[in-house]
């Protein structure tokens, strides 16, 4: 048996091997992921919408115990019958498998059941501004100073407002700092400070609309003049 504190893979190992995943998870966006869970490591951590697992590998590469809750539902954009294959089989490949439990429930049915420790979240669940505020409610199993991870913060409607309505007007998170649109909210009362920086991130968000509405439109090239070289969203 390996030693349990160590990590499986370094960062760099780890990334490639999530590199083989499809999914929409930046390498500087991995690296955030990767050094958060080994802070904490092998303590637990949650993720919350694995899909075909790219974060799943980074996460449990960390060398923390990984509990990745999805329902892979076939009705959704990306989701297929065999998802939930293909993400075990991406997890074995790199070598991951074993620091993993799989969890193929919801967010709220898993959480209901719950009833250890946690010391990271990791959210990347339905993008609705109400699943996702359900979903924010697993820090209730962090400790003060411990993190949440969001993904898509600043990229999707439904998250970002989630992530405004919760760092702006609860009690619960202080916003820290974004790596593209992966949102870093510790657990602990706000300052003003902290609710002020959450909002200087709208104009970020309003660009990412703007370039989602020119790829539906087809105007790659204009998307580009914002920055934005890639044929998926911002992420």
């Amino acid at each position: 048996m390996p030693d349990p504190t160590l990590p499986v893979l370094d960062l760099e190992a780890a990334w490639a091997a999530a590199q083989q995943v499809p999914g929409w998870l930046t390498e500087a966006q991995a690296a955030d992921l990767y050094a958060t869970a080994r802070a904490v490591a092998p303590a637990r951590v949650v993720e919350i919408g694995s899909h075909l697992g790219r974060s799943t590998v980074v996460l449990a590469a960390s060398g923390a115990a990984v509990t990745a809750i999805d329902p892979f539902p076939g009705d959704w954009r990306y989701g297929r019958p065999d998802t939930e294959a293909r993400l075990r089989a991406n997890l074995a490949a790199a070598g991951v498998a074993e620091h993993v439990d799989v969890r193929v429930t919801t967010s709220r049915q898993a959480r209901e059941q719950w009833d250890e420790p946690v010391r990271m979240v990791y959210v990347d669940g339905k993008h609705d501004v109400w699943s996702c505020l359900d979903d924010l409610r697993w820090s209730r199993f962090l400790q003060p100073g411990d993190v949440v991870l969001v993904h898509d913060a600043f990229s999707s409607l439904g998250v970002t407002l989630a992530v405004l309505r919760d760092a702006v007007g609860g009690s619960r998170h202080r916003y820290v700092s974004r790596t593209g649109s992966l949102a870093r909210l510790e657990v602990g009362r706000p300052r003003l400070a902290d609710r002020a920086r959450v909002l200087r991130e709208l104009p970020w968000f309003a660009r990412n609309l703007v370039v989602k509405v020119l790829l539906r439109l087809r105007a790659r090239p204009l998307a580009r003049l914002l920055g934005h070289d890639d044929t998926a969203d911002p992420y």
